[in-house]
C-alpha cells in the first residue's frame, strides 16, 4: 500500500509539472504576441512558440472548423454514453454474461473513437482516403512486429465467446488462485485473497483451473472419543444439520453427515460436508467448525485426542527349590 501511495504521489507531481510547463509556455506566447512584438525576444518567441500557442489567432481564423470538431467529439461521446446506458440493464440481468457486454462496449468505444478522429481530421482538410491507405499499410507493418499482441487479442475473443471463465469466477493460473476482476481484449486481471492483482496476457492463459463451474465441498472433520456410543453421536449430528445450515448461510447445498472417516489413535473421525461457492469455502469451513464445537459442548459430546496405551510387564523372579 505504501508503494502504491508513493506511485500515485509521483504521478500527481509529474502531472502538475507538465501542466505548469504547458501553462507557462502559453502565457509566454500570449505575452510575447501582444506586448513584446517589436523586440528581438518577442520576434523569436512569435516565430517559435507563437506558431503553436497563438490560441487567439488560431480561433479567429479557424473558429468554424473548431466548432465542427467540438460537435463531432461531443456527438460520439454522447453516443458512447447512450450505448453504455442501454447495456446496463442487460449486464445486471445477465451477470454471468457481463464479460461479453464489457468487451462489446470496449470495441464500440474504440470504433467510434477512430471514426471521430477521421471526421475531425477531415474537417481540418486532411486527405482522409490517403490517410486510410497509409493507416492500412502502417497496420500491416505493425502486425508483423506485434504478433504477440494479435495472439492476445485472438485468445481474448476465444475466452469470451467460449465462456472458458467469466468475471467473478475463481480460477487458478499457475500458483495464483483468485477472482477474475476483468477480462480485456489483451489482458485478464485476477485478484487473490490477499488483494494482490495478477495481470496476465490472454495468450499465456493455457492451463486454467476454473473452480466456479461447480460448488466446492467444505469438509468439517472432528474427532470424538471411543468411550461414547457412535449411534448417539450420529443422531446428535443429524439433528443439528438444520441449525448448522441456518448459522452458515454460505452453504448452498447441505450440510450432510458423511459418516466415519477414520479410526486411529486420536479417536473416531466423523465428517460433515457442505457445498459452497469456492470463494466462500474457507470461511464456511471456519463457521462450520465453530458451530460443531458449540453443539458438541451443549450436548456433552467428548472430543477425541491422542492416546497412548502403556503396558507394564511385571517380571517376578520365580524361586525354584
Amino acid at each position: 500500500m505504501k508503494l502504491r501511495k508513493q506511485h500515485k504521489t509521483s504521478q500527481l507531481v509529474t502531472k502538475i509539472v507538465v501542466l505548469s510547463l504547458f501553462v507557462t509556455l502559453i502565457t509566454l506566447a500570449v505575452v510575447s504576441y501582444y506586448f513584446l512584438g517589436g523586440t528581438p525576444f518577442g520576434e523569436f518567441v512569435n516565430s517559435t512558440l507563437g506558431k503553436f500557442f497563438n490560441i487567439f489567432e488560431l480561433f479567429k481564423n479557424n473558429w468554424l472548423t473548431i466548432v465542427q470538431s467540438i460537435v463531432i467529439i461531443l456527438f460520439f461521446w454522447m453516443l458512447n454514453k447512450l450505448f453504455e446506458f442501454l447495456l446496463v440493464p442487460l449486464v445486471k440481468k445477465r451477470s454471468r454474461h457481463s464479460t461479453f457486454w464489457i468487451i462489446l462496449t470496449s470495441v464500440f468505444k474504440y470504433l467510434t473513437s477512430a471514426i471521430a478522429i477521421f471526421l475531425v481530421l477531415s474537417a481540418w482538410g486532411v486527405d482522409t482516403p490517403t490517410l486510410l491507405v497509409g493507416a492500412g499499410i502502417l497496420g500491416l507493418a505493425i502486425s508483423f512486429g506485434a504478433q504477440s499482441l494479435i495472439e492476445d487479442v485472438i485468445a481474448g475473443l476465444f475466452i469470451v465467446f467460449e465462456k472458458q471463465f467469466l468475471i467473478g469466477d475463481t480460477i487458478q493460473v499457475g500458483n495464483v488462485r483468485g477472482k477474475v476482476t476483468s477480462i480485456g481484449i489483451r489482458t485478464t486481471t485476477v485478484e487473490d485473497i490477499y488483494g494482490d492483482v495478477l495481470i496476465v496476457n490472454n495468450s499465456d492463459l493455457r492451463q486454467i483451473l476454473n473452480t466456479s463451474l461447480n460448488l466446492s465441498p467444505a469438509n468439517c472433520e472432528v474427532y470424538i472419543s471411543y468411550d461414547q456410543k457412535l449411534e448417539n453421536i450420529e443422531q446428535i449430528i443429524i439433528d443439528a444439520l438444520p441449525r448448522i445450515k441456518e448459522k452458515v448461510p454460505a452453504i448452498k447445498e447441505g450440510p450432510f453427515y458423511r459418516g466415519v472417516q477414520k479410526l486411529d489413535e486420536h479417536g473416531v473421525l466423523v465428517r460433515i460436508q457442505g457445498r459452497t461457492e469456492d470463494i466462500e469455502k474457507y470461511q464456511a469451513l471456519r463457521d462450520m467448525n465453530r458451530e460443531v464445537k458449540v453443539i458438541f459442548e451443549e450436548k456433552g459430546v467428548k472430543f477425541g485426542f491422542p492416546t497412548v496405551n502403556i503396558n507394564e510387564v511385571d517380571n517376578k523372579e520365580v524361586k525354584t527349590k
